[in-house]
C-alpha cells in the first residue's frame, strides 16, 4: 500500500489537533507551520477533513480547528477514505490498457487476491484509532505490533543505517 502525500499531511494535521486539550483550537497558520507545510497545503487537507466532518473549525480571534470527535472514535480508515486522491472502486483499477476497459472483467485469476488484499488493508486500518498513534514512533510500534500479534521491530529510529 502506497500512502500519498495527501493522506500523510491530512493524518499528521489531524493528530497535531489530537493532542490538543478540551477547547482549545490551532489555526491553520499554527497546524502549517508546525508540520513544515504550505499554508495551501495545509489548508486543502484541512478543507477536506472539515467537509468530512472529522473536524470542525471555528472563525474569528480565538478560532481555528480542532477534531469533531475525540481521537479514539476516528478511524484510520475513515481518515484514507476522505484523503484517498485514487478512491476508484473496483479490481481494475490501475487498468491501462487501450480498451475502454480491462478484458477479463467477467473472469479475472487475480480479482480475488486484490479483493483480498484489499480487505485486509481495510481490517488494518479499521482497528487503528487516531488516539493510538499519538506518542514515540517506538511506543506506536509496540502497540501496532501487539493489536496485530507481531513482535515489535528490534531497530527505532536513531539505530537505522
Amino acid at each position: 500500500m502506497k500512502v500519498s502525500a495527501r493522506e500523510e499531511y491530512g493524518l499528521r494535521c489531524l493528530l497535531q489537533l489530537a493532542v490538543l486539550g478540551e477547547g482549545e483550537f490551532l489555526t491553520l497558520a499554527q497546524v502549517a507551520e508546525r508540520e513544515g507545510l504550505s499554508q495551501a497545503n495545509a489548508g486543502k487537507v484541512m478543507w477536506l477533513l472539515n467537509k468530512a466532518g472529522l473536524v470542525s473549525s471555528i472563525r474569528g480571534m480565538k478560532g481555528g480547528y480542532h477534531l469533531a470527535r475525540p481521537a479514539s472514535e476516528i478511524r484510520l480508515s475513515e481518515i484514507i477514505k476522505v484523503l484517498d486522491e485514487d478512491a476508484v472502486e473496483g479490481h481494475c483499477k490501475s487498468y491501462a490498457g487501450v480498451l475502454d476497459a480491462c478484458v477479463h472483467t467477467s473472469d479475472c485469476g487475480i480479482r480475488s487476491v486484490i479483493v483480498n488484499v484489499h480487505e485486509v488493508v481495510e481490517r488494518a486500518l479499521s482497528s487503528i484509532t487516531l488516539a493510538q498513534l499519538i506518542g514515540t514512533e517506538q511506543k506506536v510500534d509496540n502497540m501496532l505490533h501487539q493489536i496485530q500479534g507481531l513482535r515489535p521491530r528490534a531497530e527505532t529510529v536513531g539505530e537505522r543505517a
